[in-house]
């Protein structure tokens, strides 16, 4: 911006008409004057404040006379005390409960002591109608178990008793057939010798013959039957029977195991109805388990009343003996901490000392309101073992960065940033300010470290931006019309040409569309690909695909952050257990619609 050391300002008047009487036009030339003189001290007194501001005066500096110092740079935040060994009381019912009675916050129990009682009415629901079922499984392996007994019991019986009698029935049936033929054939001997001598008929002759006949078929049909017995009918009965062996022993196998698992749904049941009832594991204090989800949403409250999923912790009994403070660090500082640095704690007016134990590598759930501050936690584990600390105490940790010795520092207010250069100004020789290019190290927010750019004894400005035009400029070298370094900044290459196929931009050359910040008039983003309005302010639209990690068009659950795992299924429409586009979009459009795309003000710029 060129500097302007003059501001001037012509008036000019018309006559009076000359219809106008003598005295009236007195009055008016009179205040004409006076007009003219108010304008004349006006113009001379815009021209002394606008050299004030081109020039440099000496009276109301603050001078900082430049010496060695030592300079400690320490990350100061406040935190909780928090034991560093605790001991977790969770929810051990499957499926979770509510809390019917909970020992008050900071309690102080002995091992053995009930501290908690959920709701045990459904588990006993269930315990009830467990027990039907088990004794109706019982009643069944019983059952199945004599069946399995009895048909042992019936091969035993066929083999040792019923085929032996029927061997014996055969073999009497072939004896008394051989006797029968036997008596057959002497008697057709007789007979045959009587009907020769006349004593007998003819007819009573054949008659005897058939006795005969009729002996041999007896016969043969009983040792028909004894082969038949001791070759198909014994087998088949005993393949039979030792089938109905096995099935019976199946049978009981099943209902065994069926009368298992009733009676291990049974004992879980118990077991649970057990864990409805906690006791603490140990001597010690009771602290609740509260915690704040990300976002400030799913804040996980212990209270009388208050729901608790399965393996959620409900309480800590914290080692009083090992404790340390936990501390958030904003993002622009963690990269400072590393474990092993010491650190100093105030605790309610008492001091400590610790060291730093562990800075995590991922930021901490925020609320709402914290937009996207970025913070981490980092512990700090007190040293020794002091008495009357307390978990949930407000700490203050002051860690030690760097001790630097002996070494030049300036005031950060004396320093200014132009175009990522830093500079100071110093009163020169003449008694006017002179710009020094700084080269900086560290800082502890009231003083940094000048590694070059002013020497010991230089008298720098403190204020520079209250009297030094120059501080005041967004870019050092006033006016001069510097090129951007577009490829130093940005690498070779050039800028992509806009969808539209417009590659000669705006009537002034710049690929942009009209209106403030290249966005279109009126605030709202551009139309997105399904013809919903895009955010406001040009804020991207979120690309759920992004996640597809291994690029396969869709998203597994193991590809899923933390958060979406949770509705994962919810999301799956088609439960084919991927999110494809289509569901992205879907899922998207949904977000939209409830209020996830927040157009700008009109014809201005977007909201924030």
């Amino acid at each position: 911006m060129a500097n302007r050391t003059s501001h001037q300002s012509k008036t000019s008047f018309s006559k009076p008409r000359a219809r106008q009487s003598f005295a009236r036009s007195g009055k008016i030339a009179g205040l004409i004057i006076g007009l003219v003189v108010i304008l004349l001290i006006g113009a001379v007194a815009v021209t002394q404040l606008a050299g004030l501001k081109t020039t440099t005066s000496t009276e109301g500096l603050s001078i900082y006379t430049v010496e060695k110092a030592d300079l400690l740079v320490t990350v100061t935040e406040d935190g909780s005390l928090e034991s560093a060994n605790n001991i977790d009381v969770k929810c051990e019912v499957a499926g979770g409960s509510s809390i019917l009675w909970i020992i008050p916050d900071g309690s102080e129990v002995k091992k053995g002591d009930k501290i908690v009682e959920l709701d045990a009415s459904a588990i006993e629901d269930q315990i009830n109608t467990q027990k039907i079922a088990y004794n109706k499984a019982r009643s069944a392996v019983i059952q199945a178990e004599k069946d399995y007994e009895v048909a042992k019991i019936t091969v035993k019986e066929y083999l040792e008793g019923t085929y032996l009698k029927e061997l014996e029935d055969a073999e009497t049936q072939i004896t008394i057939a051989e006797e029968n033929l036997r008596s057959s054939k002497n008697a057709l001997e007789y007979s045959e010798r009587m009907f020769q001598r006349g004593y007998i008929s003819e007819l009573e002759l054949e008659s005897q013959q058939f006795s005969v006949k009729r002996a041999e078929l007896e016969l043969n049909s009983a040792k028909t039957a004894k082969r038949v017995l001791e070759d198909f009918t014994k087998q088949k009965t005993v393949e039979d029977l030792q089938s109905k062996v096995e099935t019976a022993k199946a049978a009981m196998e099943s209902e065994q195991a069926a009368f298992e698992l009733e009676e291990s749904k049974l004992q879980r049941l118990e077991t649970q109805l057990a864990h409805c009832t906690i006791v603490a594991p140990q001597s010690g204090m009771v602290v609740y388990a509260n915690e704040q989800g990300r976002f400030g949403q799913g804040n996980v409250t212990v209270e009388e009343g208050a729901a608790v999923r399965d393996r959620q912790t409900i309480l800590r009994l914290p080692d009083l003996n090992q404790m340390q403070v936990k501390v958030k660090v904003h993002e622009s500082k963690v990269e400072d901490l590393q474990r092993g640095m010491r650190a100093r704690i105030n605790i309610q007016g008492r001091e400590l000392q610790g060291s730093v134990t562990s800075v995590a590598n991922q930021p901490e759930a925020t609320s709402f309101f914290q937009g996207n501050v970025k913070e981490y936690a980092t512990i700090v584990k007190i040293d020794g073992t002091p008495d009357g600390l307390r978990p949930g105490m407000t700490a203050e940790a002051e860690i030690l960065v760097a001790h630097l010795n002996d070494i030049i520092v300036l005031p950060v207010a004396t320093v200014v940033e132009q175009r990522s250069a830093y500079f100071c100004w110093v009163l020169a020789t003449n008694g006017q300010p002179e710009r020094r290019s700084l080269q900086l190290g560290q800082t502890n927010d009231q003083f940094v470290e000048i590694l070059s750019g002013v020497e010991v004894g230089d008298q720098v400005i403190r204020n520079p931006r209250a009297f030094v035009q120059e501080a005041r400029e967004q870019s050092a070298g006033g006016d001069e019309d510097e090129k951007l370094d577009v490829k130093g900044r940005f690498g070779e290459g050039t800028a992509p040409t806009p969808a539209d196929g417009n590659a000669s931009g705006s009537a002034n050359g710049s690929n942009r569309p009209d209106g403030p910040g290249g966005r279109p008039p009126g605030g709202q983003g551009q139309p997105t690909d399904d013809g919903a309005p895009g955010g406001g302010g040009g804020r991207p639209r979120f690309d759920l695909m992004q996640m597809d990690t291994d690029g396969d068009g869709k998203i597994s659950q193991d590809e899923a952050p933390g958060p979406m795992k949770d509705n994962f299924d919810m999301m799956d429409s088609n439960k084919d257990g991927f999110i494809d586009k289509a569901e992205a979009d879907e899922l998207r459009k949904r977000f939209q619609q409830g209020g996830g795309g927040r157009p700008g003000p009109p014809n201005g710029p977007a909201g924030p």
